[in-house]
């Protein structure tokens, strides 16, 4: 694979890009931005920026979906960010548009890409780009399990005082508040959680992840974007390099878990054709029940969707 194009040269796709860069894996990356010259100036400045930190990617900014022609992976980061008192669905309307047409443009130059959206609210921009596509469920998911389960394992990593390195864990469900983060899965070193964190703490730091984008919304009066745009990077890095790696990410499921018709986060893996395995863990009653729950939120968000295309 040579070429990935980030689509939207905002905080967060300008970071993507910024990220895939340096890891050097690919020999061009196209950001893409309606605003043009935003994208031409971040391209530059991140090319300006190879001589020092040593990668060979040459990264450019365009206007034209022409230049994306032939691209063997597209990041969808387009749209409106949130802003504070917004929730991600408030925004269905006005993203679900930009995904949609962003998609289209994007399968008039590439055959057969493999895309990842980011875009809020992710689920469903996930649902949106899928049906503009046309593309199999195993070429078109969202990035949201890594995001979230990075600041679950970063807040782990603080109160244990312990690298987040050593912090491996599971998170499912919905991008939002009825994420699904599962202790019971989660680790450090190989050693359960459960045997170094009480439990009251833990579910501090639970509840903390679901509410962790709209934390840095208050904080910076947008949404976040150095570990978002980084946790893309990482699903296109196993992508390209074919590593099989197992990430949460935002799926089509169609019966696993009880659930059909319903884009969703679980446990995959990540492969050079996209999706290579959905993995169904054993969950208990309350996990279970958590998901569905989870699943119902954005059935009704889905529906919104569906909608506001008659």
């Amino acid at each position: 694979m040579s070429k990935v194009t980030v689509i939207g040269a905002g905080n967060v796709g300008a970071t993507c890009a910024n990220v895939l860069a340096h890891k050097d894996i690919v020999k061009e990356v196209v950001l893409l931005d309606l605003v043009g010259d935003l994208a031409k100036g971040k391209a530059l400045d991140t090319w300006q920026q190879a001589p020092i930190d040593g990668y060979s990617t040459y990264v450019r900014g365009t206007d034209n979906y022409a230049d994306t022609a032939d691209s063997d992976i597209v990041v969808i980061t387009a749209g409106v960010p949130r802003k504070p008192g917004m929730s991600r669905d408030d925004l269905i309307t006005t993203n679900a548009k930009i995904v949609s047409s962003v998609t289209r443009s994007i399968m008039e130059h590439s055959k057969n890409p493999i895309i990842i959206v980011v875009s809020n609210p992710l689920d469903v921009m996930t649902y949106a780009a899928h049906q503009a596509s046309g593309l199999p469920d195993s070429r078109v998911f969202g990035m949201a399990g890594i995001l979230d389960t990075a600041r679950y394992r970063a807040f782990l990593a603080t109160a244990l005082n312990v690298s987040p390195k050593d912090i491996q864990a599971v998170l499912m469900g919905g991008h939002g508040d009825t994420m699904v983060p599962l202790p019971r899965y989660t680790t450090v070193a190989g050693i359960p959680v459960t045997e170094m964190i009480d439990e009251e703490q833990l579910q501090a730091i639970v509840e903390r992840t679901k509410v962790g984008g709209g934390e840095l919304v208050k904080l910076m009066g947008t949404s976040a974007w150095y570990a978002p745009g980084a946790a893309a990077a990482q699903m296109v890095e196993a992508i390209v390099k074919d590593e099989n790696r197992i990430y949460p990410c935002c799926v089509r499921l169609s019966g696993q878990y009880g659930i059909d018709n319903t884009y969703l986060g679980v446990p995959v893996k990540l492969g050079k054709n996209g999706i290579e395995q959905v993995i169904e863990l054993p969950l208990n009653d309350s996990e279970s029940a958590l998901l569905n729950e989870s699943a119902g939120h954005v059935k009704a968000v889905m529906s919104v969707y569906d909608n506001m295309n008659k």
